[in-house]
């Protein structure tokens, strides 16, 4: 069920350079499961596209979701500025989220795609190592991590923290094995991990990360390549925001 509202910041904060977190009071916590994302809308009048950010993090309980996003534009520029007590109107749950499967579970995020992993590393039942993929040092939500997951493995591209490398790398270099393996990230991340699950039979699904216009599966922006015919357009496409954003790693060309 998706809620549009009217909702209030609870906590807006900086967690790195240009990494920020904010924690919206609304009722689409009601709802959601790791995986999804949330539509917030520019207060700026001028800026009438929504901005889809993946939920990072769900309290039912408390009626909050958090959502850590990266400065690319004048939108989220705006968000970073949000105190709390501010107002924005969000529209959500948004998408399908990750099927909670039984078994050893590796959860693999990449830069922007490491927190959608912090509420599906949370929920799984079964043994679960994250792997999580940065270019520097700056390992935003790594503690929320190690609190969540049984282990947590770093990569970063420079060396600096963990393997020097990539998400691959690391899981390579542990000789990890699962039942499950959950990834989002850039699209060269998502088809190496898929080519990892491959190889050690693992099922893999994998979070698409494209540009969104309307996040409600109707404009066609988002349009990604699938294995097999569409029903909805009747080609090789899917609609990240609606098919998606989540699919198993065979459905679709990455």
């Amino acid at each position: 069920m998706e809620v549009k509202e009217k909702a209030q910041i609870v906590v807006s904060e900086k967690l790195t350079e240009g990494i920020y977190s904010i924690l919206i009071a609304t009722k689409a916590s009601e709802y959601a499961v790791p995986g999804q994302f949330i539509n917030i809308y520019c207060n700026d009048g001028s800026k009438l596209l929504p901005r889809p950010i993946s939920i990072c993090e769900i309290d039912k309980a408390q009626g909050t979701l958090r959502v850590v996003y990266r400065v690319v534009g004048k939108g989220t520029e705006e968000f970073s500025k949000l105190q709390a007590g501010d107002t924005v109107e969000v529209l959500g749950p948004l998408g399908n989220g990750f099927p909670l499967e039984a078994g050893k579970a590796i959860v693999v995020g990449g830069g922007i795609g490491v927190p959608p992993m912090l509420e599906l590393a949370k929920e799984l039942s079964g043994d679960v190592t994250a792997v999580l993929g940065y270019r520097t040092d700056d390992l935003f939500l790594a503690d929320d991590f190690i609190d969540a997951a049984g282990e947590v493995i770093f990569a970063t591209d420079d060396g600096s923290a963990g393997v020097h490398g990539t998400v691959v790398d690391a899981m390579k270099e542990n000789d990890l094995k699962a039942d499950v393996i959950y990834a989002c990230g850039p699209k060269p991340m998502l088809r190496g991990v898929a080519e990892y699950a491959a190889s050690i039979g693992a099922k893999c699904y994998v979070s698409m990360e494209e540009r969104m216009a309307c996040g409600v599966g109707a404009c066609l922006g988002c349009v990604c390549q699938s294995t097999e015919v569409d029903d909805h357009s009747h080609v090789n496409n899917k609609r990240v925001c609606k098919d998606g954003p989540v699919f198993l790693s065979t459905e679709v060309v990455l």
